[in-house]
């Protein structure tokens, strides 16, 4: 066999492989489906090429096809296990857990090109008795008070999730908490995702502003992916954008978040929990006299930290700089 032919097989046998496993042992998966999947994995494909595949790879393994125009196919319900690919108990493992706790952060897309692999994860841990044990044995619980996620429009979510994934500009028609519930429409530039308790926020800029804003998912009433390529503010980066405690929330609207050098007195037995736990890489406990501590650390000034701080009450002998010991006997004043 010459190099080329060599070549043509393996690119040949590299594309059935993506198509088989792709299809799913209950959802129909259309060919121009099939098509824009491999697409997006930089396959340029045809669909009588793909069509071609899977009329070839259905003479080897128990696929079937719908028969309709355009046509469907999937795994046959009666394929064995061996059939499909092969998954270690690991990967198994890691896949239920996967749809498990980030389902709702994955774009249905991506979630239904993955459909194969929990079904087969499913399939594998249903033979491994120790190891389909492990998932009943792990639990995900939160640090604060639990809370029942608010309802997302699933229409909007997936059009907000594409429009991110596609890079795209996206119009919405969104419920703002203020103004008496407000409902207004924007073009937004999505820019990030990020869950924060049990709400997601969009991270994103206005068409008409240059400004990073969070919108909250639950809000959207109703989204639309735009063709218009979605405008990037300069050196963005979401990693920096949370550590600059944006998504804690300001303090003072009519201000940025900022910086401080937070500064707190305290027992060495409350501060037991920052020798484990650092409040930032730059952390510094000091010993001042027999049983009492300086824990001192750079972080930013939000109202997540003025209400962390409250709830530590007279634990904390001393809180500085005076802002954030001003803000927290304000919430102090305001509660009696």
């Amino acid at each position: 066999m010459s190099s080329v032919q060599e070549k043509e097989t393996s690119n040949s046998l590299y594309r059935q492989w993506q198509i088989l496993s792709r299809l799913s042992t209950g959802k129909w998966m259309g060919t121009r489906e099939l098509q824009e999947i491999l697409e997006r994995e930089g396959i340029d494909i045809s669909l009588r090429t793909i069509q071609r595949d899977l009329n070839q790879i259905a003479q080897r393994f128990p696929i079937e096809s719908n028969k309709t125009v355009p046509q469907g196919w999937r795994w046959r319900s009666d394929a064995p296990i061996q059939s499909l690919p092969h998954m270690t108990s690991s990967q198994a493992v890691t896949f239920m857990m996967v749809e498990e706790h980030l389902r709702h952060l994955l774009p249905p897309s991506l979630l239904e090109e993955m459909t194969p692999w929990f079904d087969l994860a499913k399939r594998s841990l249903s033979t491994q008795n120790n190891v389909r044990q492990w998932i009943n044995r792990v639990r995900i619980v939160p640090a604060t008070q639990p809370l029942i996620p608010p309802v997302v429009d699933k229409h909007a979510q997936q059009a907000i999730y594409e429009g991110l994934l596609q890079d795209k500009q996206i119009e919405c028609i969104y419920r703002a908490r203020t103004h008496q519930g407000e409902d207004k429409s924007y073009i937004l530039n999505p820019l990030a995702l990020v869950q924060k308790g049990a709400v997601i926020y969009l991270i994103c800029t206005r068409n008409d502003k240059t400004e990073v804003q969070t919108f909250a998912l639950h809000r959207f009433k109703a989204a639309t992916v735009l063709e218009s390529r979605a405008l990037h503010p300069v050196n963005f980066e979401i990693d920096n954008y949370i550590e600059s405690g944006a998504l804690g929330f300001r303090v003072d609207y009519n201000k940025p978040t900022e910086q401080i050098q937070l500064k707190l007195t305290m027992t060495e037995s409350t501060a037991k929990s920052f020798y484990e736990s650092q409040l930032s890489k730059d952390q510094i406990i000091q010993h001042l006299e027999e049983n009492i501590v300086e824990v001192s650390a750079t972080v930013p000034f939000t109202s997540q930290l003025v209400w962390w701080l409250r709830s530590f009450g007279k634990k904390m002998l001393n809180i500085e700089p005076a802002a954030v010991y001003n803000a927290v006997k304000e919430i102090d004043e305001q509660s009696q």
